[in-house]
């Protein structure tokens, strides 16, 4: 099975840069299948990981950033994979 783990969070404005810099120098204590960020306006920085594990499985996750660089706490959610079409 195929788990999706999404890290989302929202910067202090103006710092969009320094928080996606900051989620792509963090490091994981597992390897996933595949790794990947985005942005988005308003400071928002998306980091997608997935995984070949059960649904219930412990795994690694990026932690919360610094207080300063974020407004609010990340948002965190987990999905398993139906395919692709």
């Amino acid at each position: 099975m195929t788990v999706a783990l999404m890290w989302e969070a929202r910067a202090v404005p103006g710092r969009g840069e320094e928080l996606l810099a900051w989620a792509h120098a963090q490091e994981l204590s597992g390897k996933p299948l595949r790794r990947e960020a985005f942005r988005a306006p308003q400071d928002r920085v998306l980091v997608i990981t997935w995984w070949d594990a059960p649904y219930d499985a412990e795994l690694p996750e990026l932690p919360e950033p610094a207080g300063d660089l974020v407004n609010r706490a990340v948002h965190r959610w987990r999905f398993e994979s139906m395919g692709t079409a």
